[in-house]
């Protein structure tokens, strides 16, 4: 059934958002989405084709000390605990370390790893602090998240 314009105020707001609704996105910006995303795509497969080496990635550094424990949290609470019995750290507020244990657990729930196996606290000669987990092949850079968050992880190296 057509409708008949009857001239009333419904029918100019509906004719209105008609308009408006139409232009909601310009065509201009999708345009420049879909370049863009097909310039991404293009540098990915010519890289890819060519076998160009990875570029933007840390210089490796030598290990200047290393802790290795259990981690383990609820969300908010963690606990830090060396194979042999020593208690790095245990608090009622984790921060950081409880996000990244978060992390890691969820990691560990992907690949199906039962238990909580033991991970590794670098400090590389470069300023940088990893943790890897040796059962998935993990590792997170703990020094991108900035400094104020990294600092958390330092009492590991203290006891």
């Amino acid at each position: 059934m057509k409708r008949v314009d009857t001239g009333l105020y419904f029918d100019a707001e509906a004719r209105e958002m008609e308009r408006r609704d139409r232009e909601m996105i310009p065509r201009t910006a999708l345009l420049g989405m879909l370049a863009l995303a097909l310039s991404a795509l293009g540098l990915a497969s010519y890289a890819s084709i060519t076998d160009r080496m990875p570029s933007g990635q840390p210089e490796p550094a030598v290990v200047l000390a290393e802790r290795t424990f259990v981690l383990d949290g609820d969300g908010v609470a963690v606990s830090a605990v060396q194979p042999d019995g020593t208690v790095l750290l245990d608090t009622e507020n984790g921060a950081f370390i409880a996000v990244v244990n978060d992390a890691l657990v969820r990691k560990r729930v992907v690949h199906g790893i039962q238990g909580n196996p033991p991970v590794t606290l670098s400090r590389l000669a470069n300023g940088r602090l990893t943790l890897s987990d040796p059962a998935t092949g993990w590792m997170a850079e703990l020094t991108s998240f900035g400094a104020g968050n990294a600092r958390h992880w330092n009492v590991l190296f203290e006891n």
